[in-house]
């Protein structure tokens, strides 16, 4: 009894059990005890982070003292890359300021002879006179004046190489165009390769400084292309229509430089209509194109052939003409269209000198409207003659023009068939579309057969 109270309050402990025998081994381990935690001091090289690839340190400055932070090495591409670009840049100004010069040297020499032709030169219009010009000359002749002072917008600068103008106002001309190119200087790698481009090959031109006008003709069309304010004005450029004509035959004729004229022949439409010939008055260098010896001997005056020979090789090419410069595919562009054409090379000097040999011939160009309205009026076989090259041309446009028309239309019925024949197909069986295909290929080996048999 005694025993059985004693293990029921604890006061004996149990003997262990056999099933402990296995943690034998670490029955005489110590008890673990918490480890120790330190406080860690960071270095001031962890504070600054990781030291750089270069020996020294980064200093830290003010966000704008870029010379702290950089050296003169940071910038070696920089280096090499600004000269070109300086280089560029100043070839690309001093080329626009010569081509500038030059243009400028070219229109003070001619714009006195457009100015003394034409009652408005350029897109700003005339200045008016001043009121001392008024007193002193009366209004009359100060507005008629050649000395008044041409508008700032005499020419305009059309492109870093090509200047233009433009002139209207005068008898037996609609208006004039005048367009002035001149060498790319603003970009000499691309000179460079024109010419050497134009050396290596024949079918390309070599770049040249010229000038050309292009006037353009009433042939009795005041009363379409003058604007009238009122019917006033309408019924005076009637009667000045009427008293004086400005009407001339249609024909085609040019004095060229000799060494133009395979160019010049293949690269318009309207001289290759023309026949080559030489002219006892004119130059050796120069020679003429014209439809008709009767039309070359009315147009080539002592005064023309005197102005083409002082010229000289800055003479290219004087054009009177009627057909369109590209070959027309269609009967509207060979309407006539009279123009008249100069083209003139640009001397290399800027002085107002070395523009005198070209004077007369351009101070001719602006004078031969007055006469070919007063003289370009040929005999009837001439006439004839002439129309007869326009009407053969003519038909040659009018049978393309009908080749095609019936090109299309075969087309077009070939187009009908196949889907008569398609939706044939459809509605037929498969035994239905190969009969229907073996007889399609019958009849054509047997079409095939009869045209070898007509060849042979």
């Amino acid at each position: 009894m005694a025993d059985y109270i004693k293990g029921l309050f604890g006061s004996q402990k149990p003997a262990p059990s056999s099933n402990d025998d296995d943690f034998a081994d670490f029955a005489g381990a110590p008890d673990p005890s918490p480890a120790s935690i330190s406080p860690i001091i960071p270095s001031a090289a962890s504070l600054r982070g990781a030291s750089p690839t270069t020996s020294a340190d980064v200093v830290y400055t003010k966000w704008y003292r870029i010379w702290e932070r950089t050296s003169p090495s940071d910038f070696y591409a920089e280096a090499v890359i600004l000269p070109f670009v300086i280089v560029i840049i100043g070839l690309h100004i001093w080329g626009r300021r010569v081509n500038k010069r030059k243009a400028k040297g070219w229109f003070s020499a001619h714009l006195p002879l457009l100015d003394k032709e034409y009652a408005l030169v350029g897109f700003g219009g005339r200045k008016e006179p001043s009121v001392d010009e008024v007193e002193s000359s009366g209004l009359s002749k100060a507005s008629a004046s050649d000395s008044l002072t041409i508008s700032e917008e005499t020419y305009k600068e059309k492109t870093a190489q090509e200047f233009v103008t433009y002139a209207t106002g005068r008898e037996n001309v609609a208006f004039t165009d005048v367009k002035l190119t001149l060498y790319k200087r603003y970009n000499p790698a691309t000179l460079l390769v024109e010419f050497i481009l134009s050396f290596i090959f024949d079918t390309i031109r070599a770049p040249a400084e010229k000038i050309e006008l292009t006037t353009y003709a009433f042939d009795g069309r005041e009363k379409d292309l003058v604007p009238a304010r009122s019917q006033q004005q309408l019924d005076a450029i009637e009667a000045q229509a009427k008293s004086k004509s400005s009407v001339y035959d249609q024909f085609v004729f040019a004095v060229v430089h000799k060494d133009l004229m395979r160019t010049i022949r293949e690269d318009r439409y309207d001289i290759s209509l023309t026949s080559t010939k030489d002219h006892a008055s004119l130059p050796d260098f120069a020679t003429t194109m014209s439809e008709s010896a009767a039309i070359t001997d009315q147009i080539v005056t002592p005064e023309l052939a005197k102005a083409v020979e002082k010229a000289g090789d800055n003479f290219e090419c004087l054009l009177v003409t009627d057909q369109p410069i590209d070959k027309p595919s269609k009967l509207n562009d060979t309407n006539p269209r009279k123009r008249l054409s100069l083209s003139l090379k640009i001397p290399s000097s800027s002085k107002p000198s070395a523009y005198e040999p070209t004077l007369q011939i351009f101070s001719y160009f602006l004078r031969l409207p007055d006469l070919l309205a007063s003289r370009a009026h040929f005999r009837p076989e001439v006439r004839r003659k002439v129309q007869a090259t326009r009407e053969e041309e003519q038909e040659k446009i009018r049978k393309v023009s009908d080749d095609e028309k019936a090109e299309e239309r075969r087309l077009e019925g070939e187009k009908k068939k196949k889907e008569m024949r398609d939706n044939r197909l459809k509605g037929m069986n498969a035994e239905e579309q190969k009969k229907f295909l073996d007889d399609e290929r019958k009849r054509g080996i047997k079409r095939q057969e009869k045209k070898m048999s007509r060849k042979a």
